[in-house]
């Protein structure tokens, strides 16, 4: 698998992850993703420039009303 699509996978998992959960904290991603705050980071702000999720408080994340359609 390609780069690039190894990270929309992963992006996907992790909009999926918080979508189940409702929220969740940016360490409870690194936990169950098992990278490196920084690549969750930029995870997160790909998602959050999409706006697909957005952070209620510092390191708490939740999605937004947003309809998507997962394929």
């Amino acid at each position: 698998m390609n780069p690039t699509a190894r990270m929309l996978n992963r992006i996907k998992s992790i909009y999926l992850y918080i979508h189940e959960k409702g929220s969740v904290s940016t360490q409870e991603l690194v936990e169950e993703f098992g990278t490196t705050p920084r690549t969750i980071q930029r995870d997160l702000n790909v998602l959050t420039y999409n706006n697909l999720v957005y952070s209620p408080s510092r390191g708490i994340w939740t999605t937004t009303a947003r309809k998507v359609k997962i394929s």
